[in-house]
């Protein structure tokens, strides 16, 4: 039971995020082509402040959410896994308030802050969003509590389509001068009606979930009627349970983009201390942040599924004391990142310039100076895999301090060698991949030994590692060759790589049924994964 919820929540959860991601790919694109250059200077700061301040409404408190209300399911604490619920939204709503008021009331005196006073209206635009998406976040960390991972992807999806569709749609209407009276400048309303995506985006998405809840209401209503257990926490302790959980969670999640705002000035500084020009440093810069470090996003998601499914997994195991449960689910847990990060990695690194050709086909020459980064990067995304599935079993276990601090020592560790290397002109921009990556990688390792001795869980590593790295190495071998002998025949980079990436899709899935690195039993879990067995029974792939 514990294999097939665990699966099939973090397939579900996948492919919602990679269809919002594309979605969200998709959007940028036309955007740009709206309001121009100019209109994306007055989008960008806003809607970067507007996902900061959203890592503080909403990081910690739906893991809470998800972690108590699952610890009570496992005991039959039905009531009290409701009354966790009802309160963490009205918890929500508040810092919803208190994010919309500021961000709307302050915009203006924020953007003469950071000398774009063009964007104070998008900052407008944006503020409904953080009144709305807390709400919808206490709604998806109950979903997840109970393990139902569907109604989050479902509100997903929503909130990106609505987003898309609204912000693009107001963005191309408010370029009209009929709209003169909101702003100056076309590109200033065209950003504005961009930004609004976002709260119109919160607004489909968490209508979503309300029509899911009430869906689901008469199944969570008989639970209520048939708790027997009779057990009543006060409001004060079920609050302080959850600060307890979530403020270490959402300091950890603010480190890093309080830790890349602090990177960017040290590189900067330290490449223009090296003797380059202030032009080429900029350009260096923009290669790791613009061109190589979006492309680890993509794999990112397909992770972050599987922990959003694991936390409340673990947590009900642990609450109900069931080693043989917990340890299972830790294992599976990790086994499952492992096969999507490892052939991730090593198809970024072998195809890194191909890739980046492929996706900034205009900026040629940038991209191949960009692939080397990427290839550091894609090292790292290991250990950042490694780290983010760890970090969870942690919150799981109620040990969601630890990986706050384990961090925090990545990172330290990180501004050293980011300062160290960066300076070294051979070396430059890869200073800070080197440091990004080394950071991962000391924080799992601290991550990993501290989940060993809390939990007590062994990891095979031949099982765990050994397979899926086998795999994925000969996927690499497959796809160096195909892209090369590819682009001889055809002359065209962007079709080589799609056949390439197909061909090591195709690879390496063989190779972990050869391997037996995924199971018939697991197969059967994940969504068609009965068509998929037959057909693998049929040409006796097991």
């Amino acid at each position: 039971m514990a294999k097939k919820s665990l699966v099939k929540g973090a397939a579900i959860l996948a492919f919602a995020g990679i269809l919002v991601k594309f979605m969200g790919a998709f959007f940028r694109i036309p955007l740009a082509n709206f309001i121009g250059d100019v209109g994306m200077a007055y989008y960008s700061p806003a809607y970067s402040l507007y996902s900061f301040l959203l890592v503080f409404a909403t990081t910690g408190i739906p893991v809470a959410i998800s972690k108590m209300v699952s610890e009570r399911y496992a005991v039959g604490q039905f009531s009290e896994a409701e009354r966790v619920f009802k309160l963490s939204r009205s918890l929500m709503f508040a810092i919803g308030i208190i994010g919309f008021l500021i961000l709307y009331f302050f915009s203006d005196a924020i953007a003469e802050l950071i000398h774009n006073p063009g964007s104070a209206l998008s900052m407008k635009a944006t503020a409904p969003a953080l009144l709305l998406v807390p709400i919808m976040s206490s709604y998806r960390g109950y979903f997840q509590g109970m393990q139902e991972m569907a109604p989050t992807a479902a509100s997903q999806v929503a909130e990106q389509l609505f987003r898309v569709v609204c912000g693009l749609a107001l963005a191309k209407i408010l370029m009209d001068e009929v709209y003169v009276r909101l702003a100056e400048t076309e590109q200033e309303r065209g950003a504005a009606g961009g930004c609004f995506g976002a709260s119109a985006g919160a607004a489909g998405g968490l209508l979503v979930m309300l029509i899911l809840y009430i869906a689901f209401g008469k199944n969570i209503r008989n639970r209520i009627k048939n708790d027997r257990t009779g057990k009543r926490e006060s409001k004060g302790a079920i609050l302080k349970k959850i600060a307890a959980i979530a403020v270490p969670i959402t300091l950890g999640a603010a480190i890093m983009p309080i830790v890349n705002l602090i990177d960017s000035a040290i590189v900067m500084s330290r490449l223009l201390e090296s003797g380059w020009e202030k032009t080429m440093a900029e350009s260096l810069f923009g290669q790791l942040t613009g061109f190589a470090a979006p492309v680890i996003q993509f794999p990112q998601v397909l992770i972050q599924a599987i922990v959003v499914s694991l936390v409340p997994m673990v947590s009900a195991a642990a609450r109900l004391g069931n080693k043989k449960e917990l340890h299972g689910n830790i294992s599976l847990g990790v086994r499952m990142a492992m096969i999507i990060a490892l052939p991730a990695a090593v198809g970024m690194f072998v195809l890194a310039e191909p890739v980046l050709l492929l996706l900034y086909s205009t900026q040629r020459a940038s991209a191949i100076s960009a692939a080397p980064c990427l290839q550091l990067l894609s090292i790292g995304f290991i250990f950042l895999a490694s780290l983010t599935t760890f970090t969870g079993a942690l919150q799981g276990i109620g040990r969601q301090v630890i990986p706050v601090r384990n961090l925090l020592i990545g990172v330290i560790v990180k501004l050293v060698i980011t300062w160290t290397l960066t300076a070294i002109p051979v070396v430059n921009i890869r200073g800070a991949a080197v440091g990004t990556a080394t950071a991962y990688f000391i924080a799992a390792l601290l991550d990993f030994i501290a989940l060993k001795k809390y939990s007590g869980v062994q990891l095979s590593a031949g099982f765990t590692v050994g397979k899926p790295l086998l795999s994925a190495v000969v996927m690499g071998v497959f796809v160096f060759f195909a892209y090369r002998g590819l682009f001889f025949l055809l002359g065209s980079n962007g079709i080589a790589t799609i056949l390439s990436v197909l061909i090591g899709v195709l690879v390496y899935g063989l190779m972990i049924l050869r391997t037996k690195t995924i199971g018939r039993e697991e197969m059967l879990t994940i969504p068609a994964g009965q068509k998929i067995a037959a057909l693998c029974d049929k040409l006796r792939l097991w």
